[in-house]
């Protein structure tokens, strides 16, 4: 099972425009992922430069419209070392009992561009999968790193964060969005 941090992710892909929260294809869970060949590893590249161009730390396949369970992510742990990867069918693993601590920081989504509220989750997780070739790989940390396996391994369940939050902070995050749509506009970051 791989680890390592050091994953190289794929390049050359194609900026694709962000689905937003609302479309179909971010509210129900993503079909597995059963094939993997070029065309997924071409989905990955797509999903990776997606991912820079919008500036974000993680991304999976609804969030450009496709109905798989994969996403990508380069995101830092709590120490600042930076973590890389592919996760096909993902299964995460949260602490239970006196082993859960739940961090309250802000969280955002490149679905719902320009908006970030508190959104407590645990400050550890683990994700299971499989690497573009199918083989098992596992990532795991803590800090931002633990956030994004979270909240990337939800958009394959179908779930945005935002059915995490209560009415008060959805309404306040909305009102985030609206006031910042004029820096995401259609298409955006393609």
């Amino acid at each position: 099972m791989t680890t390592a941090p050091e994953s190289v992710l794929p390049s050359g892909g194609t900026v694709r425009p962000i689905t937003r929260w609302g479309e179909a294809v971010m509210h129900r869970p993503a079909r597995p992922v059963t094939t993997f060949d070029q065309t997924l590893a071409d989905l990955a590249a797509d999903m990776v430069a997606t991912m820079y161009a919008a500036q974000g730390v993680g991304l999976a396949a609804c969030q450009i419209g496709v109905d798989l369970a994969i996403f990508v992510f380069d995101c830092p742990d709590e120490a600042g070392v930076e973590h890389q990867g592919v996760v096909c069918n993902p299964v995460l693993h949260l602490p239970e009992g006196r082993d859960r601590s739940l961090d309250d920081g802000d969280e955002g989504c490149l679905s719902f561009p320009g908006a970030f509220v508190p959104c407590a989750r645990p400050d550890f997780a683990r994700v299971t999968g499989q690497d573009l070739r199918g083989d098992p790989v596992e990532y795991s940390g803590d800090g931002l790193l633990a956030r994004c396996l979270q909240h990337e391994t939800d958009h394959t369940n179908g779930m945005v964060f935002g059915d995490r939050l209560s009415t008060r902070q959805r309404k306040k995050l909305t009102k985030q969005m609206e006031s910042e749509a004029h820096e995401f506009p259609p298409g955006w970051p393609a």
